[in-house]
């Protein structure tokens, strides 16, 4: 999602009424003539399925660590259907994502947009952002990691995309491309910064309301991975966890889970996953969740063990600027099931 600023590229998704396509929703075809990459970029077939391995290591401005491949959030996308985010000659074009995405779309069967090549010609159409998404294409910047990443969560959890994507049109027929409902900021907000907890233990969801963060990730440090596991969900998170000091805040839903299905989303199984991406979608699409931004509870991610260089210091959780008191008046809402 991008906020309004610039012709054709509105904020925010947004509306109800979850149709998601199937295998045949988008067309496959190849995007109308994509520039040539301006650096080379390793492509090639690596598993059956028809999945693609892509080798992501253009370096943007601020020239990430390969270190943070090797821890989450990012360590946790080094292996998408085949496409591989590590070190190598260049990101990888927009042509090549969407050989991709056709190559997974075939695979779990599941209809996304196609990624196009964004260009002045696309924005002059006068279409909100989210309404070209609805309208089967995803305006894609090349060479660029933001819009690298929220490719690959498009690939990742297709059916949160499409019910973002429904729920922000909706409102956008009711209000227009310039104004923006609370649950619009709502859907942004997890759009780009959201991520989706599994938790088995009552007791940890009560000190994350309390913002007992010094029990939540200190004393509670054997927790994470058996009681308690994060996906990020969010691409601008991700992005920002390229630099490897960044403090990461994210947005969250919380589904209580059993302690098997928590241990299966830290190990990040694939299966595991297609379900947190339906169960997520069906309460964005029933309008149970995101109706509003004060419904989803800040998670410091940096704070979960292994995440930040600085985590393994007790004084840490107590210094930080990411670890703020809750605030006078401040109610989260219940847990969902999952």
């Amino acid at each position: 999602m991008r906020g309004i600023g610039r012709a054709g590229r509105p904020a925010h998704p947004a509306a109800p009424g979850l149709s998601l396509p199937g295998s045949s929703g988008f067309p496959c075809g190849p995007p109308a003539a994509p520039p040539t990459p301006a650096r080379p970029v390793a492509f090639r077939e690596l598993r059956q399925y028809g999945r693609s391995s892509l080798h992501l290591a253009d370096r943007p401005h601020e020239s990430p660590d390969s270190a943070v491949f090797d821890r989450p959030p990012l360590a946790g996308w080094t292996d998408l259907h085949g496409g591989l985010l590590l070190p190598g000659t260049g990101l990888p074009s927009v042509a090549q994502l969407e050989t991709l995405r056709c190559a997974v779309q075939r695979h779990d069967g599941i209809g996304r947009p196609r990624f196009a090549v964004q260009s002045a010609q696309m924005l002059a159409d006068g279409l909100h952002y989210e309404e070209r998404i609805r309208a089967g294409c995803i305006a894609t910047r090349e060479h660029n990691w933001h819009d690298l990443l929220n490719a690959l969560v498009w690939l990742r959890y297709p059916r949160i995309k499409q019910a973002l994507n429904l729920a922000q049109c909706a409102d956008i027929a009711k209000i227009g491309r310039r104004e923006r409902t609370r649950a619009q900021c709502a859907m942004t907000h997890f759009d780009e910064a959201g991520a989706i907890a599994l938790c088995s233990d009552p007791g940890l969801v009560d000190l994350w309301d309390r913002h007992d963060w010094h029990g939540l990730f200190w004393r509670e440090r054997p927790a994470w991975g058996s009681r308690i596991a994060v996906q990020v969900f969010g691409h601008a998170v991700l992005e920002l966890a390229l630099q490897p000091a960044r403090l990461l805040l994210a947005k969250t839903i919380v589904l209580m889970a059993s302690a098997e299905d928590v241990a299966a989303a830290a190990a990040g199984d694939d299966a595991l996953g297609r379900r947190i991406d339906q169960r997520v979608a069906g309460l964005i699409g029933a309008g149970a969740r995101l109706r509003d931004p004060q419904e989803l509870r800040p998670l410091p991610l940096s704070g979960i063990p292994g995440w930040h260089p600085e985590a393994r210091q007790e004084t840490f959780y107590g210094e930080a600027p990411c670890f703020r008191p809750l605030r006078e008046g401040r109610v989260y809402p219940p847990a969902d099931d999952f």
